[in-house]
């Protein structure tokens, strides 16, 4: 049997590492061996992702990287950029061979094929509904403690910044019973925490054979039924999705963790009109006001966009005034970044670079404020619930966790078994991390 050997990297959110695990686990059924070196591998897949320019650039400078001085190296680019560039990918890069798009990957041992037999570049950035799934099956590797498994893909919200739509197509979800069968298979290697993906991970919603249909409550429920599995969480979700069943699930689901990421993108309803997010600052708090009252210790972290086309210094404190009613506990704030056939593109936007970052810098100083202060309220106390992940490689004394709020827990101990829940006892922190030792 031929040797073949590959190598993949990752860009952007979550769906793309899963993606990436699962690209992975289709080339080793192929015969291809995984390895961690980009110069000795005969294939190099880059699975990329469009939401900000420089995440696309990046892309580029990579390949630029590669040494290919023959045909011996085979080069995919895979994913968003993919779906978005389509073709014009081979004029900026000679060296790429694969173009494919997100719903297409599983095709990829076949056509490293024919072009292998053809020398011929190929491309495909069709939208295969839901067909790569038939292809997900879970090898019997170890897994880690957490786990991801996608639920629903696409969306069909066009907000005015996005390409998701155009990337990733129309909304769609796995049936329920893919969904069960990946996380038992999951469990059974070693999994403690299943995370639901989706674009728009809320709008979940299908109907099986008996006409029974599941929206994102009911799938939760279903998956918080199986053995062994201690954690549940869900991401990304959007507010026009956050109806009252799922709201009130936090509060009766023990399982379902108390920590939930829900983009606002921005404080001012004159700026999420035109970033045609469907929602106004009042609605927006409403949701975060019940999901408090159903769950009293439940916390919120956020998206945010800073100086999208036509944002004034107005619209900017009321994005501070958010920030300061909810207390978001962890967040991502980034600039304004214009991709081409968004509607936002054709928004004037006068508003200078040096602004926008002063407001991105006084942004991200107030939000990780609110985060140190939020980990100093765990200081000098026991904490009950932290999820031992892995140990350290440079220093075995330490083990690392996340607390029920997803915080990164540093915990001193000479033995710890992975996968349990344990207490600990905190006494340092930063704004990102919490240190201690087992509490007896």
């Amino acid at each position: 049997m031929e040797n073949k050997s590959f190598f993949i990297k990752s860009y952007g959110c979550q769906m793309n590492e899963y993606d990436s695990e699962k690209i992975a686990s289709i080339l080793q059924k192929d015969g291809y061996m995984n390895t961690g070196d980009v110069s000795n591998a005969d294939l190099i897949v880059f699975n990329t992702c469009n939401i900000r320019e420089k995440a696309a650039q990046k892309v580029y400078s990579d390949i630029g990287r590669v040494t290919k001085k023959d045909d011996s190296k085979t080069i995919a680019l895979v994913g968003c950029v993919a779906q978005a560039e389509n073709d014009e990918i081979f004029r900026k890069n000679k060296n790429v061979d694969i173009v494919l798009g997100p719903q297409s990957y599983h095709l990829l041992p076949k056509m490293i094929d024919v072009y292998k037999k053809n020398k011929e570049k190929k491309i495909n950035t069709e939208f295969i509904i839901n067909e790569k799934f038939d292809f997900v099956h879970e090898d019997k590797s170890p897994k880690g403690v957490s786990s991801y498994v996608t639920i629903q893909e696409g969306c069909d919200k066009f907000c005015a910044f996005c390409v998701v739509p155009f990337t990733r197509g129309p909304e769609y979800s796995r049936s329920i019973k893919s969904i069960i069968d990946e996380s038992k298979s999951l469990i059974d290697r070693g999994s403690k925490e299943i995370v639901l993906l989706g674009q728009n991970v809320n709008a979940y919603n299908y109907k099986d054979e008996k006409n029974i249909v599941y929206n994102i409550s009911k799938l939760i429920d279903e998956v918080s039924k199986l053995d062994n599995i201690k954690r549940i969480r869900y991401t990304t979700s959007h507010p026009n999705n956050m109806d009252l069943e799922l709201i009130k699930l936090h509060g009766s689901n023990e399982k379902l963790m108390p920590f939930l990421h829900l983009p606002v993108q921005s404080g001012s309803n004159e700026i999420l009109k035109k970033m045609n997010r469907k929602y106004n600052v009042d609605e927006y708090k409403k949701i975060t006001d019940q999901l408090k009252f159903y769950k009293p210790n439940i916390e919120i972290s956020s998206d945010f966009i800073v100086g999208f086309p036509g944002e004034t210094n107005n619209d900017f404190e009321s994005t501070l005034d958010l920030v300061e009613y909810v207390k978001f506990k962890q967040s991502y704030s980034f600039i304004y970044s214009e991709r081409p056939g968004t509607k936002a593109a054709k928004i004037s936007d006068h508003t200078p670079k040096d602004e926008k970052k002063l407001r991105l810098n006084v942004l991200q100083k107030k939000l990780e404020d609110i985060q140190l202060e939020f980990n100093k309220s765990f200081c000098n106390k026991n904490i009950t619930n932290v999820l031992i992940e892995n140990q350290s490689q440079s220093n075995p004394e330490y083990f690392f966790g996340r607390s029920i709020y997803s915080q990164p827990v540093y915990v001193r101990a000479k033995r710890v078994s992975i996968g349990d829940v344990i207490p600990i006892s905190i006494e340092t922190c930063n704004h990102k991390s919490l240190y201690g030792t087992i509490f007896h």
